[in-house]
């Protein structure tokens, strides 16, 4: 019945566009009546702290006219600002992001985010939908096949090499969460779908550079984040329907 109810939201979210909403960071009636809920209201930092904080950072990220926006600074992970994550964990739901990437960008959304994994320097460790300018950025040419591509599940996965990216406009990225089964689409196309849990999902992780990271993406619940990768990035209309098993 779940996936019955999957397939009926998405058969939803495809008649409008979020890329054309005339007012970004807000919810219609009808997505209000289908459980949706804002995940950053446009305005304030409200529901999100820092990865490695219990504050939103003080640098390194701004908020201008309804859009998120990640500063520019060395290119590295999380050297400004840092990542930011939600004030509380996720379990199933159905995740939108708008996103807009600058020349050359890294950046990336990750979900099933434990903050206490790393300490150290570096990103947040979670399963991540990669943010990239796959023509400028090296990180594309690099990894397995393809699978730190945007769209990808970062270093696990790869994203088809003929997936719907607008160049220089916001694009929306979606996660879809159901138990173990997990999805990536872009702009309303679905790019990759996978399971976890499993033993080709414990052969993947093996092969990556989460083998170290002790049950890499198995968790139930987690947190979701916004990656500061030292390039300047957009963000909006940050939204998830939970879903209720």
């Amino acid at each position: 019945m779940l996936r019955k109810a999957i397939i009926s939201i998405l058969t939803l979210v495809s008649t409008f566009s979020l890329l054309s909403q005339e007012r970004p960071n807000t919810l219609s009636e009808s997505e209000k009546n289908e459980g949706w809920m804002l995940l950053w209201d446009g305005k304030t930092t409200e529901g999100w702290r820092g990865a490695k904080l219990d504050h939103f950072p003080t640098k390194g990220w701004s908020i201008e006219n309804g859009v998120l926006k990640v500063h520019k600074s060395s290119g590295g992970e999380s050297t400004n600002g840092g990542d930011i994550v939600t004030t509380r964990s996720y379990e199933n739901f159905i995740l939108k992001v708008d996103f807009k990437i600058t020349e050359g960008a890294n950046s990336g959304i990750k979900y099933f985010v434990d903050t206490n994994l790393n300490q150290g320097q570096g990103s947040a460790i979670g399963c991540e939908f990669q943010i990239l300018d796959d023509v400028r950025h090296p990180d594309a040419k690099l990894g397995v096949k393809g699978n730190r591509t945007l769209g990808s599940l970062y270093d696990l996965i790869p994203a088809p090499e003929d997936k719907p990216y607008r160049n220089g406009d916001f694009n929306t990225a979606m996660v879809i969460v159901n138990e173990n089964e997990v999805q990536h689409w872009l702009n309303g196309v679905k790019i990759i779908e996978y399971q976890r849990n499993n033993q080709m999902w414990q052969a993947l992780v093996n092969y990556s550079k989460y083998k170290n990271w002790p049950n890499f993406g198995n968790a139930d619940t987690g947190l979701l984040l916004l990656q500061d990768h030292g390039d300047e990035v957009w963000f909006r209309n940050i939204k998830i329907k939970e879903l209720n098993n």
